[in-house]
C-alpha cells in the first residue's frame, strides 16, 4: 500500500475512559433520547430544528452559538425541539478543502487526527455540559462513530455516503435517530434502500469485530435536493415532493415513517438566504396536509452568527468558511415567525 502509517491512535474506549460523562451528563443524554424518539413515533407533536453552521470550525464562536440556539429553545419550547448542528467532519466533492475539525481542529494548521479525536469530543461535551444540549453530527467515517456515540442526539449520513454498505449497515447498530439522505443524483428509491438497510439487522464487520445490529427503527429520510442531468440544482422540498415520499412510504412496511427537510444545499441552490422562503413553504404544507404533517418531523438549516461564508484566511468571527450560512438575526427572527404559524 502506498500509506505511510504515521502513528497508533487511540481506540474510541480509551479516549471515552479520558473524558468520561458525568452521571448527570448521561441523565440529561437519556431524557433527551427519549423527548427526540417521542417526536419520531408520533407522541409527540414538537417539530426539530437540527440547526447550526455548515461545518464547526471554531470552538468559541460554536458554542456562542449553541448559547444563543439555548436561549431561543426556551422561547419556542412549545413547537420546537432544537438540536444543533456541531458537524465536526466536511465531506469535499474533490477530496480538497477544510475536511472539518476532526482534520484541523485550527484550519490555519496543518492536519493532526488524535488533536481532531479529542476537540470534537470536547466541543460536543462542552455543548451537553455547559448548555444542556446533546447534538447532531454527520456520520461521514462510519469507523469513527464511537469516539461520539455518548454524546449524539442524531446522526446524519450525506448524499454522497448514503449508497455505501458500511454505512447503512453502521446506522442500523445506532441507537439514536439516524438520517439518511437523498443521493446527489436524487433517486428516492435509493434513499429508501438506504432506510430500508437501516431498520434491519445485520452480522458485519466493524473496527475488526464481528458484530451484530439489531436494526434502527428511527431510520428515516432527509431530503435535500439534487443535481440535475444539466449540472443544476433541483429542489425536492414541495408539497408535490412531500406526497411523492408519503406514498413511497405507503408501499413499505418501515417503522416511523419520516422526514427532515433540508432546507439548504441543493433545495437553495446554495443561495442560503433561501432557506427563509424554504422553510416557510414546508411549514405551510405541513399546515394544508395531515398525513404531511404526520410525516414531517423537523428542518434542518444552516446557520451561524455572520451571514454568508468566508475564506479560511479571513477571520470574521462566527462567519462559515464552508457553505454559507444564514446569520443569527434572521435566523432569531425566523425560527419565531415559524413558531407562530405552526397549526
Amino acid at each position: 500500500m502506498n500509506l505511510e502509517f504515521l502513528r497508533k491512535l487511540q481506540i474510541p474506549q480509551q479516549i471515552k475512559n479520558r473524558y468520561p460523562l458525568t452521571e448527570q451528563l448521561q441523565k440529561i443524554k437519556e431524557q433527551r433520547d427519549c423527548d427526540i424518539k417521542d417526536i419520531f413515533m408520533g407522541r409527540s407533536d414538537k417539530l426539530l430544528l437540527i440547526i447550526g453552521p455548515c461545518s464547526a470550525d471554531n470552538r468559541e464562536a460554536v458554542l456562542d452559538y449553541v448559547g444563543r440556539l439555548r436561549n431561543l429553545q426556551d422561547e419556542v419550547k412549545d413547537k420546537f425541539y432544537i438540536i444543533p448542528r456541531v458537524y465536526t467532519n466536511k465531506p469535499r466533492t474533490t477530496g480538497a478543502g477544510y475536511k472539518g475539525m476532526l482534520h484541523q481542529p485550527d484550519p490555519n494548521e496543518n492536519p493532526d487526527m488524535l488533536k481532531g479525536i479529542l476537540a470534537i469530543r470536547d466541543l460536543h461535551m462542552s455543548a451537553l455540559r455547559d448548555y444542556g444540549f446533546t447534538c447532531a453530527d454527520e456520520m461521514l467515517y462510519p469507523d469513527n462513530y464511537r469516539y461520539l456515540s455518548d454524546l449524539l442526539a442524531y446522526v446524519a449520513v450525506g448524499a454522497r455516503s448514503v449508497e455505501n454498505q458500511q454505512h447503512r449497515l453502521t446506522a442500523s447498530g445506532i441507537d439514536v435517530p439516524v438520517g439518511m439522505k437523498n443521493p446527489t443524483s436524487g433517486d428516492l428509491h435509493i434513499m429508501m434502500n438506504a432506510i430500508t438497510a437501516a431498520q434491519h439487522g445485520h452480522t458485519f464487520i466493524y473496527r475488526g469485530w464481528e458484530v451484530k445490529s439489531k436494526g434502527n427503527p428511527l431510520a428515516h429520510a432527509i431530503l435535500r435536493g439534487y443535481i440535475d442531468y444539466a449540472g443544476k440544482s433541483a429542489s425536492n422540498y414541495h408539497y408535490e415532493d412531500l406526497v411523492k415520499l408519503h406514498s413511497l412510504y405507503a408501499e413499505t412496511n418501515l417503522a416511523n415513517p419520516s422526514v427532515v427537510v433540508d432546507t439548504n444545499h441543493a433545495n437553495s441552490g446554495k443561495q442560503y438566504l433561501e432557506q427563509v422562503r424554504i422553510a416557510k413553504d414546508v411549514i405551510y404544507s405541513c399546515n394544508h396536509n395531515r398525513d404531511i404533517k404526520n410525516m414531517v418531523k423537523g428542518l434542518m438549516i444552516e446557520s451561524y452568527i455572520e451571514d454568508g461564508a468566508q475564506k479560511v484566511s479571513e477571520h470574521t468571527y462566527g462567519k462559515s468558511i464552508t457553505d454559507p450560512c444564514l446569520g443569527w438575526e434572521k435566523t432569531h427572527n425566523l425560527i419565531l415567525k415559524l413558531a407562530d404559524t405552526i397549526e
